[in-house]
């Protein structure tokens, strides 16, 4: 049996081939303008196929789900929780804290104590590390909690509290199926902090006792959270000086456990421990440990009926979980060839058993990423991109392509220029019909030459022929994402007021389904943002019952015409 790498490498060969002949036979031209003749058995399969569908009255329902959302911090963004008024009222006492903190801004020693730093101190001094005691006597003690220390945007600029955060805060552990998580409020930690000395003595016992098996290039090992920091480097963070990037290891480390007392003085002031604590393990169980199972769940009760699925930001966990389970037994579960189980943000495509009962012929997406323009660096990471081929029971050939568009959405039309030409450089594909579900990250209010603004995309996707769930012009206001950044995360600087959540949230025309416009009519779209069918506007999500920032889309086609086109 061939490989797919095989059966991949096979298909650039063909292509280069084919290329290869039409320039020197003439035809170069008819092929940079899109003319190429396609396969006439493949059409003619395709038009009988289309027309078997049509007359059985059978429709083609897609449906696409940008399912990742919140991570390792469940109260990073604002979500909707109408059974616990004590969300709200917690999340405004923060924002007030912050905002203005008045008396409560006080002295960085009086949460994080001379006691604290003594001891961290020796700690360091243990591991060789040398002495931050001139910072902290002649500066951090000093500082003021709010207004000198978590907004302190030279601070934010060396990522001396960012930094260690990001390295510690979750840890995924060899052989066990939850993360090891640093003792902080902005994580998914289960400890009890309801006062500082508990969190101190956990805090320092898991930065300095606690060995960690983790994965790592030679396969596995140990090693203390502290042995996981890296240096700052000023190259890379130009505003830390020389002298502190020569200590950044116990700098960062002093300013990590400064950052944390912080989190946990600030909700232990707002809140009380027996209100905050109860309402965080709720989260976490909700936003965080039950994410998988209850996207599964969504897409087994609600979406099983699709013929199509595509998905993006998948984890190489989920896909597992996908085919073992009950959605396995009722699609093909395709994850890309080229899986990303590092950065783990996954492409993927279901294929519905009874309407594709042989599965996928083929996966394309190296095809794909060949037909970029030359020189031209487009912003597309590692198993961003599933593309493959597949038969459904009438005979009609499909080109079925899952995206994750790059935050500021400007890779969206360079990918899907590239899925036209690549399509159009081999007869075969040239006949197949294209189905492509797609997080676009399209803006209504695009940032000219640094976003992508929504209508700008239509017109691309038109000029190629295509069109979408919404038609061939997006409507500007057609959310599919409503999200804004809390106060209870490392960069204030992109926290939104209470207030703000509309004005200053991400809340934009992301998600598309398009296709052939000469292959399907639109019979009824709709989006979902509770996972009932039902998308209630000026909501931010995602909620407890709705596990993703993005909202499900789907559609339901039915075949426009038997006559093979390009365009």
């Amino acid at each position: 049996m061939i490989s797919f790498k095989q059966q991949v490498l096979g298909f650039i060969a063909a292509t280069a081939v084919y290329t290869f002949y039409l320039y020197h036979s003439g035809g170069a031209l008819s092929f940079l303008g899109s003319t190429v003749v396609a396969d006439p058995m493949l059409v003619a399969r395709a038009n009988s196929g289309m027309k078997a569908m049509a007359a059985a009255g059978r429709r083609l329902t897609v449906t696409s789900w940008n399912i990742a959302a919140i991570n390792n911090n469940p109260f990073e963004y604002w979500i909707t929780f109408p059974s616990n008024d004590q969300y709200e009222i917690i999340m405004g006492n923060i924002e007030q804290f912050l905002e203005h903190p008045g008396d409560n801004d006080i002295p960085v020693n009086r949460v994080f104590t001379d006691d604290m730093f003594n001891s961290l101190e020796s700690t360091m001094d243990t591991i060789g590390w040398p002495s931050v005691r001139s910072y902290w006597d002649q500066d951090f003690k000093n500082r003021k909690i709010v207004s000198q220390f978590m907004k302190d945007k030279e601070l934010g600029s060396k990522r001396l509290a960012s930094m260690p955060d990001r390295v510690t805060n979750t840890i995924n552990v060899v052989g066990q199926t939850e993360p090891v998580c640093r003792p902080t409020v902005i994580n998914m930690y289960e400890g009890d902090l309801s006062s500082m000395g508990q969190w101190w003595d956990s805090w320092e016992n898991f930065m300095f006792k606690t060995p960690l098996a983790i994965r790592s290039k030679g396969g596995e090992e140990s090693l203390i959270p502290y042995q996981m920091l890296k240096p700052i480097k000023k190259s890379k963070y130009p505003a830390i000086t020389d002298e502190e990037e020569k200590i950044s290891l116990p700098l960062q480390t002093m300013c990590g456990a400064i950052f944390d007392a912080i989190l946990v003085h600030m909700m232990n002031t707002v809140s009380t421990p027996d209100v905050w604590q109860p309402l965080k393990r709720t989260m976490v169980d909700n936003l965080n440990k039950q994410k998988t199972p209850h996207t599964l769940k969504i897409l087994d009760d609600v979406y099983s009926s699709s013929d199509v699925i595509t998905l993006q930001e998948v984890s190489s966990a989920f896909i597992e979980e996908a085919q073992n389970g009950p959605l396995g037994a009722k699609f093909w579960v395709l994850g890309p060839g080229n899986l990303d189980a590092t950065r783990d943000q996954n492409s993927v495509i279901l294929l519905s058993r009874q309407t594709f009962p042989s599965g996928y012929k083929m996966e394309v997406t190296n095809a794909i990423e060949a037909a970029f323009p030359s020189g031209v660096d487009v912003p597309v990471a590692q198993g961003d991109i599933n593309a493959v081929t597949a038969d459904d029971k009438d005979g009609i050939p499909y080109l079925i392509v899952s995206f994750h568009g790059d935050t500021n959405g400007l890779a969206t039309i360079p990918v899907m220029e590239a899925v036209r030409k690549a399509m159009l450089s081999v007869p075969t594909l040239a006949a197949h019909k294209l189905i492509f579900g797609l997080d676009a990250n399209t803006y209504e209010n695009a940032k000219k030459g640094k976003q992508q603004d929504v209508m700008e995309w239509g017109k691309a996707y038109q000029a190629h022929g295509l069109t979408s769930c919404w038609g061939d012009v997006p409507q500007k206001s057609n959310y599919t994402t409503y999200n804004a950044r809390t106060y209870l995360q490392p960069q204030l600087n992109k926290a939104c007021k209470k207030s703000d959540k509309r004005k200053k949230g991400d809340v934009n025309p992301k998600d598309f389904i398009i296709f052939g416009k000469d292959d399907f009519d639109v019979i009824q779209t709709w989006k979902d943002n509770t996972g009932e069918k039902i998308y209630i506007e000026d909501m931010a999500f995602p909620t407890l019952n709705f596990p993703s920032d993005h909202g499900i889309l789907s559609t339901v086609l039915e075949p426009k015409s038997v006559n093979h086109k390009i365009g």
